[in-house]
């Protein structure tokens, strides 16, 4: 079983902002495999389903951003699934807007969501998929990350999640090894 994470906040307001990247991934994912992500538990909005012959559980915590890692810490012991089956689709202003990384592991850089996931697991040993948001060039970061893309972004964006859905299916499909190759571009 893989389980495939997108981080974001709760609610409406926070819908198309730049924080909310991961659960825009996951509802892409959920449209492409037809999976419902409608169920609560585990503090989440989940859904379970079957792609490439494996069940996949798609997952939106709804503890809001920093307090990821309890919804997610539920899930993989309730499942029992190894973090290398595990998947966080999240935000990342330390990457130029509209660019995708994937990586094994690795640290949570300035990622409140990414660091209390971190702190929960008690592991930064699991695939990720960092969507490049930016950083601002004036103002408040916390004002950045909850704002959302201007016009001229839109598209781009829209294009760099369904990259990141891509490089999900082919982690969970073929492997992280692969995903890297095909997607991390310089």
């Amino acid at each position: 079983m893989h389980i495939i994470v997108g981080l974001g906040n709760p609610g409406r307001k926070y819908d198309g902002t730049r924080h909310n990247i991961g659960f825009d991934a996951i509802d892409l994912l959920a449209h492409r495999h037809d999976i419902k992500v409608n169920k609560l538990k585990h503090k989440a909005l989940y859904g379970e389903g079957f792609w490439g012959g494996k069940k996949v559980l798609l997952a939106k915590p709804q503890t809001f951003m920093n307090l990821s890692g309890e919804s997610l810490r539920d899930m993989m012991e309730f499942y029992k699934v190894d973090t290398k089956n595990l998947v966080v689709i999240y935000d990342d202003i330390d990457i130029e807007v509209g660019s995708l990384r994937i990586r094994q592991k690795g640290s949570a850089g300035s990622h409140n969501g990414m660091k209390s996931i971190i702190y929960q697991l008690q592991s930064d040993a699991f695939p990720r998929v960092r969507i490049g948001i930016g950083k601002p060039k004036f103002g408040d970061l916390a004002d950045y990350v909850l704002g959302r893309f201007p016009k001229e972004e839109i598209n781009l964006m829209r294009e760099v999640v369904e990259k990141a859905v891509e490089a999900v299916e082919t982690i969970v499909e073929e492997g992280i090894d692969l995903a890297m190759n095909r997607y991390n571009k310089t």
